[in-house]
């Protein structure tokens, strides 16, 4: 062998030798479970009881999927139509930064600096522990019907495996006012004499069939407006479709369910498992299955709206979104509307945002990830609007009818207005299979975060079961499963609409003003702010300096957020309106069982502070008073607690402060063992 082959042979095994080193150490950090993905420096996990993102990329993309949610494509354009247009915008943006971003950044400084779920984190005055039960409540029943939207979607996604879309005509399961069944006609009905003119602008059928029966049926409608004021309305093939064959809500009742569908339950189990599968280790698999749920939405809406925007008719569905009438700005309902869709939008005061927190390092810029977050939330709302009014004027043109007429909201803009749009389109069974994928990926994320929220709660009030963690997300899983049957009836959407009114609408308003209180007045506002910047530094987002900053904060947390949520909560008690279905007042048990989630969320909330002040009943001013467990996790940022005398160190008589010296220990100890392979590999080449 030549000394230059000898050479290269050398190097190629050195090589090899080096590829099997690093695929070793990747397998066995694999199956250890230790994070070599940290991006600040440190080896394995900051927290190694509770365990950290492994990434910053994944605390941002996993909040951002949490505020991003269906209600940002399916409400928000309709509210912005019927509000104003481009008017609405201006009191939108006004609630953004007056409430919805105040309580968002407060929500993440809570869950980062004490590292803990919201069932655990209210140490710091523990008159206030009852919010994180209101929190754990409100997210435990979010995830009982938010999975059953994405079976909905799952459902309609197998359906659009067919060509043509199985909406596509009115099939022997539509209803007479169909629009496939029904026949131009005129005034005079065509001059046929088998046809009759109604004085409902109707014309009927009367006659014999082909084997002699008499039948008499709805023909055609020469006057729709006349026929409109007879409660007569033109249906699309897609809302029979979906009333009688995908959801079949017109088949049941709060009151009479009707049977348990198989083929839905099987939707509901598989959405379930998606859930379990991604949540299964926890933040460490869902900060990775984010990356996918949380942006393939935006590739989906882009795609949509250069498709959108290149339909006949899509100017008069923009010019009906954006065209201004500030007059409406008079209107108490429109700023009512802005606070509760700028508030529910970002999904605050459901513990939530302080789970996802409880998981990143201490020294995360939190209120840059919580402001930029909320922005990038308003902004897809906006920008979700252009795809949506894109598609209903080009619907509304091809129904021959009014923009007004087509726009509708929540179900019905899902199920409804964009599968009819869809379905003209060419290429129609690609065009659902993507709308339906975007949809059950805007649900995941937000369900992703409920069910780690209730679950993470457990675990911190009884930490002996994180060994168990995985078994307790599958435990969490199937109750909730089963609970969710309930509504995998023709019943089920309007129990859906009752626990979408109710389970989430007052009571999130008063957990909101008594974080407000606690965190302003209770455990002062000084004092949190001084938190916020042992975290985040003197400078947030690196060059807006947080000693001029923070006063806007605190006017906010004391005074204008408590308020605004304050007069909207009461507004919406004046205008109070009983929960609706198509536009018609539920029965009186709905109301009354949808009144029993609200109360029973604020019962779990004052029950548990009650026992807070039983507990504490020897020395009342506990209750107002940090406990000597509230702050940091770890010692070491304990430490920097200089502002508060007296503060505890180590109140668990652990003393974790050599927790990074122990960390640069492992990297000098593997970087000692990969040259020592080196070495050897290095003398096996020099013998050969």
């Amino acid at each position: 062998m030549g000394a230059k082959e000898g050479s290269s042979y050398r190097q190629d095994v050195v090589a090899v030798k080096s590829r099997c080193w690093r695929a070793l150490t990747w397998l066995r950090g694999t199956l250890l479970g230790s994070n070599q993905l940290a991006n600040d420096g440190h080896v394995d996990d900051e927290n190694q009881e509770r365990g950290n993102w492994s990434g910053r990329l994944d605390f941002f993309l996993s909040c951002l999927g949490y505020a991003v949610g269906l209600g940002n494509v399916w409400r928000f354009p309709y509210l912005c139509y019927k509000n104003g247009g481009g008017a609405f915008f201006i009191p939108y943006c006004i609630f953004l930064f007056l409430c919805g971003m105040p309580v968002f950044c407060m929500e993440l400084a809570i869950g980062q600096f004490s590292s803990s779920g919201p069932l655990t984190c209210w140490e710091c005055a523990p008159l206030f522990r009852g919010i994180g039960v209101g929190m754990v409540l409100v997210s435990s029943l979010a995830a009982i019907y938010y999975n059953i939207i994405i079976s909905w979607s799952l459902w309609y996604l197998f359906a659009s495996f067919s060509n043509p879309l199985p909406w596509a005509e009115c099939g022997s399961w539509s209803t007479p006012l169909c629009s496939g069944r029904l026949h131009p006609v005129t005034e005079n009905c065509n001059n046929w004499a088998n046809l009759t003119a109604q004085s409902n602008g109707t014309c009927w059928f009367s006659g014999r069939d082909a084997n002699g029966t008499a039948e008499s049926y709805l023909y055609g409608i020469y006057n729709a407006s006349l026929a409109r004021l007879h409660g007569i309305f033109v249906r699309a093939s897609s809302n029979d479709y979906m009333n009688y064959v995908a959801l079949q809500d017109k088949l049941g009742s709060f009151l009479h369910t009707g049977p348990l569908r198989w083929d839905m339950s099987l939707c509901l189990l598989l959405a379930w498992i998606i859930v379990f599968l991604s949540l299964s280790k926890g933040i460490k698999s869902s900060g990775k299955v984010v990356y996918f749920t949380a942006l393939f939405p935006y590739a989906v809406l882009i795609i949509l709206l250069i498709r959108g925007v290149t339909l006949p008719g899509c100017g008069n569905g923009l010019e009906f979104y954006l065209t201004p009438n500030v007059t409406k700005l008079s209107e108490s309902g429109v700023w009512k509307d802005a606070a509760v869709q700028i508030f529910f939008s970002l999904s605050s005061s459901w513990g939530g945002l302080i789970t996802l927190a409880s998981y990143n390092r201490f020294k995360t810029d939190c209120i840059r990830d919580g402001m930029l977050i909320s922005i990038c939330n308003c902004a897809t709302s906006v920008f979700a609007g252009f795809v949506v009014f894109s598609f209903l004027g080009y619907l509304a043109q091809e129904l021959n009818t009014n923009v007004k007429d087509v726009a509708q909201s929540g179900v019905g803009l899902a199920f409804i207005v964009y599968p009819q749009a869809l379905m003209k389109l060419p290429g129609s069974t690609f065009w659902a299979i993507l709308f339906f994928l975007m949809l059950i990926t805007l649900g995941l994320d937000s369900q992703f975060t409920c069910v780690e929220t209730a679950v993470t709660s457990i675990l911190d009030r009884w930490p002996h079961l994180r060994r168990y963690k995985t078994l307790m997300i599958m435990t969490f899983c199937i109750v909730v499963f089963f609970l969710g049957l309930s509504m995998c009836t023709p019943g089920g959407l309007q129990l859906l609409t009752v626990f979408d009114d109710y389970s989430g609408a007052w009571n999130v308003m008063v957990i909101t003003i008594l974080e407000c209180v606690c965190i302003g007045y209770v455990y002062g506002v000084r004092r949190f702010v001084k938190d916020v910047e042992l975290m985040t530094g003197p400078r947030i987002a690196g060059f807006l300096p947080w000693r001029y900053f923070r006063w806007w904060w605190m006017a906010c947390w004391c005074f204008l957020t408590p308020v605004i949520v304050g007069i909207t909560l009461v507004f919406s008690w004046v205008k109070f309106e009983p929960s609706k279905y198509d536009g018609e007042p539920l029965p009186l048990g709905a109301q009354v069982f949808g009144w029993t989630l609200t109360l029973g969320v604020l019962t779990g909330l004052f029950a548990w502070s009650a026992a807070s002040v039983w507990q504490m009943r020897s020395d009342p001013g506990q209750l107002i008073r940090p406990t000597r467990f509230w702050g940091p996790a770890l010692v070491r940022f304990r430490r920097e607690v200089t502002y508060v005398p007296g503060f505890e160190i180590d109140p668990w008589g652990r003393d974790n402060s050599n927790e990074h010296s122990n960390q640069a220990k492992k990297v000098e100890d593997e970087a000692t063992s990969h040259n020592f392979m080196n070495e050897a590999f290095n003398a096996d080449d020099v013998k050969a």
